[in-house]
């Protein structure tokens, strides 16, 4: 029987029923994918899908481009991939545009872009219209990130190659999506009994880079600009411990975010270290309840 790593144990007293946390993350991440705008109407993919045997299912109420996938081994493989009518992503993935909202026309930043899921759907929902900035550090990731905004159709992003604590100060923008590396707990799914969550000396020096990144991409905001912190991860340090940092250091403001989808709120504290009641607005996303990757998510508005 697949034991639960140690790693996961300290944060039994913050996850909500525990057992039921632990029983999902033993099981393979869902497949989740999502329609193209761009390219393809929900109706006619879900049409040709089903034809191909899929079992889709609506992933959120008021959305009509998320849906979970089954009987379809790999959705990656299907013409409707490399047309460019859907694009596969973790549904908590496609909440940090959903929960920006980017409106048409406007100038936007994505810190750390690759593979280009999150930048591909900011670009669908302003209808491809206005311009985002795909920063990517790596440049062997921008053939992935360049592949994916030529699939889907996407005709208002340039990439950059940046570090993201250090992109140039020469503009701001009305919105920016700081999705940080991280420690990537969220995506951990122990399928045999061998697998374990590793830890790394490298993580532990993480919450100082996003802290960085993040005092940087409020540098970016224009006033009243909003932006959305995410990460893939449970660790308070990397998640309220980050954005408490940005309240304290900057006039920031968390701002509410409506997502039809289970969430948690944030930590205002915990074990000894207080990050403030106002971190409740923050949302925390756990696989036994939506289902998909460990998710955290911040908006942040710029008041002046």
């Amino acid at each position: 029987m697949a034991i639960l790593p140690d790693i996961f144990e300290q944060y039994s007293d913050f996850i909500p029923d525990f057992d039921s946390f632990q029983q999902s993350i033993k099981k393979p991440l869902p497949m989740h994918v999502r329609v193209n705008t761009l390219k393809a109407t929900p109706e006619q993919v879900v049409s040709s899908l089903t034809q191909k045997g899929a079992l889709l299912q609506k992933s959120l109420r008021d959305d009509e481009t998320l849906y979970s996938i089954d009987d379809l081994a790999s959705p990656g493989n299907t013409l409707e991939y490399f047309m460019g009518y859907i694009h596969p992503q973790a549904l908590t993935s496609c909440l940090v545009s959903l929960a920006l909202h980017p409106e048409p026309d406007s100038l936007v930043l994505d810190l750390c872009a690759a593979p280009g899921g999150k930048t591909s759907h900011l670009a669908q929902l302003m209808g491809n219209t206005g311009l985002i900035v795909a920063n990517e550090l790596y440049r062997n990731r921008h053939i992935p990130l360049g592949n994916t905004l030529t699939r889907l159709g996407i005709m208002n992003t340039v990439v950059t190659a940046y570090q993201a604590q250090e992109f140039p100060l020469k503009q701001q923008f009305d919105f920016v999506v700081a999705d940080v590396p991280c420690s990537g707990e969220g995506r951990f799914r122990q399928v045999r009994a061998d697998f374990t969550y590793r830890e790394t000396k490298e993580k532990a020096l993480l919450p100082e880079l996003q802290k960085k990144i993040l005092l940087r991409a409020y540098e970016l905001l224009q006033p009243g600009g909003k932006m959305v912190y995410a990460t893939c991860t449970y660790n308070p340090a990397e998640n309220e411990a980050v954005v408490a940092h940005l309240l304290n250091e900057r006039d920031a403001v968390l701002f509410p975010m409506n997502i039809d989808l289970a969430a948690e709120p944030g930590l205002s504290a915990w074990r000894g270290e207080t990050y403030g009641k106002e971190l409740e607005r923050t949302l925390r996303f756990y696989p036994h309840r939506v289902d998909s990757v460990g998710f955290f998510l911040a908006g942040i508005s710029r008041s002046c």
